[in-house]
């Protein structure tokens, strides 16, 4: 589209790229056994060496899932405006940026003049309060956010997370609700930056250094919302009352506690879930059988989620007939997995340990779902065929939920098997 106007890219200093979607995570080697995935790759390296951008390639020792690789180089920092062709780039919005996913003709009109035409967002609240109970993660909470507002409610709007569940969490666990944000319609999700931010970007490769990072610091402050600040709306949710979570459906709103049983036929789209899902009304989510199990995705790749994931599986060996996958999201999440010893402990379970990727969190990749399958996942969207096969279903869960579920076969309550 640049070349079609004889445009340069107008900031190539700003801009930044690396393959995800569509990177095998069994066998990387050139070329891919995916034709058109590796055309895609080499022309994303062919147009950044010509344009002067910035590529984070497989030869990278830093390549991985744009919204986990961005925050570890230090790309995403306070106050700033990012925009990103994938979705899931409110995942930004963590760290105190305005951070959404654009089209293809908006990437086009950003690369030429790193600008856009946006309308204003209402802004909604969303505090939660109390304290989580342990089993219960970031991804049990934006789950019921999701729960209680729908997929829709925040066409319109921005979201802006607060209250002290949301303070207690790590930079990790705030980048998995924000992650989310787009699956309730929201175009952003914001957190206030705060001092686990500063920490977790001190000594980053692209953060300020010294005294630049002192000063830094003070605009970043600045950008937190004032404590009598005005909002479209709020919204309050008692996070004591969260239990770990999944989705029964085909949307990310259509949401169960794992204590719960299946709800009525109320509409056409529970009508049509259940057509797909093959469940009933009034049976229990748990003990639901499961033929795959995934631990990835740039919802819940972090090296938290591994740990948490791996504690489960210690000791456990993944259920004769369930196929289980464990995908770092970058490779410094390798490396650090690796370092840790939890590529073993997933290893000793009957888990495969792959390469960096999205992987089976979208099917632009060999890791795909087979006929109906049903898949344990801890991505973002359950979208009837979003892994790969129109029939395949998925239910969306925290890591250490589909660490449960692979090692007992079924969708099991994690909290039993931290009990024992």
């Amino acid at each position: 589209m640049l070349r079609e106007r004889d445009l340069p890219v107008a900031y190539p200093q700003r801009t930044f790229a690396t393959p995800d979607h569509i990177v095998p995570t069994d066998n990387q080697t050139r070329p891919f056994a995916d034709e058109q995935a590796d055309i895609m790759l080499t022309a994303l390296e062919d147009n950044t060496k010509e344009f002067g951008v910035t590529l984070y390639g497989l030869d990278s020792d830093n390549q991985g899932i744009v919204h986990i690789m961005g925050p570890e180089q230090g790309l995403t920092q306070p106050g700033m405006t990012i925009a990103c062709g994938d979705s899931h780039t409110s995942t930004h919005g963590a760290f105190g940026s305005l951070a959404f996913g654009i089209g293809t003709t908006q990437v086009r009109d950003v690369l030429a003049t790193q600008t856009l035409a946006f309308e204003k967002l209402k802004v909604r609240r969303i505090a939660v309060t109390g304290s989580l109970k342990p089993g219960v993660f970031a991804k049990d909470v934006i789950l019921e956010i999701l729960r209680k507002l729908g997929v829709d409610g925040g066409k319109g709007y921005a979201y802006e997370y607060g209250g002290p569940v949301f303070d207690a969490m790590s930079m990790e666990e705030r980048m998995t609700i924000c992650n989310m944000a787009i699956e309730g319609g929201a175009r952003i999700g914001y957190i206030n930056p705060d001092n686990t931010t500063f920490a977790y970007l001190k000594g980053r490769p692209h953060a300020p250094k010294g005294d630049a990072f002192d000063k830094a610091m003070i605009y970043w402050k600045s950008m937190a919302s004032d404590a009598d600040a005005e909002y479209d709306d709020v919204v309050e949710i008692d996070g004591s009352a969260i239990e770990p979570t999944v989705t029964w459906g085909i949307t990310p709103g259509q949401v169960l506690g794992v204590s719960e049983t299946l709800p009525a036929v109320d509409s056409e789209l529970a009508e049509k879930a259940y057509a797909h899902m093959g469940l009933q009304p009034g049976q229990p989510i748990a003990g639901t059988p499961i033929q795959v199990a995934f631990v990835g995705s740039c919802t819940n790749g972090r090296i938290s989620d591994f740990r948490e994931a791996a504690k489960v599986v210690k000791g456990h060996t993944v259920q004769d007939g369930v196929r289980a996958l464990a995908v770092p999201g970058s490779k410094a999440v390798k490396r650090q997995a690796e370092a840790e010893g939890l590529d073993q402990v997933f290893r000793d379970a009957g888990f495969e340990w792959r390469e960096a990727g999205c992987s089976m969190c979208l099917a632009m990749n060999p890791d795909k779902l087979s006929g109906n399958e049903l898949s344990a996942s801890s991505s973002n969207r359950n979208f009837i065929g979003r892994q790969g096969s129109p029939t395949g279903r998925t239910m969306l869960m925290s890591p250490a939920m589909v660490a449960a579920a692979a090692v007992t076969g079924k969708i099991t309550d994690v909290r039993e098997l931290m009990e024992k």
